[in-house]
């Protein structure tokens, strides 16, 4: 799977589950501040890329993934 294929599902996911604007998905977007993404929702999260990646993110891992191009670059990395 290609970054792009990533980020389109990441963006699919993040506009679906957590009703975020699809115009605020930008790679510089950070996940907490511009997308308010807390860490409730980072425990959904890690349900998500369990089911659709097949791997389970490790929570201070993500604590380092900062902006919306880190998330994808991590996802990349790790699939």
């Amino acid at each position: 799977m290609t970054k792009q294929e990533i980020a389109t599902k990441i963006n699919e996911l993040l506009v679906e589950e957590f009703e975020i604007n699809p115009e605020a998905l930008t790679p510089d977007a950070s996940l907490k501040n511009d997308l308010e993404i807390d860490s409730l929702d980072f425990v959904d999260i890690v349900v998500i890329i369990d089911r659709e990646f097949g791997f389970k993110p490790q929570a201070a891992e993500l604590k380092n993934v900062k902006t919306l191009d880190e998330f994808y670059n991590y996802i990349e990395a790790h699939i």
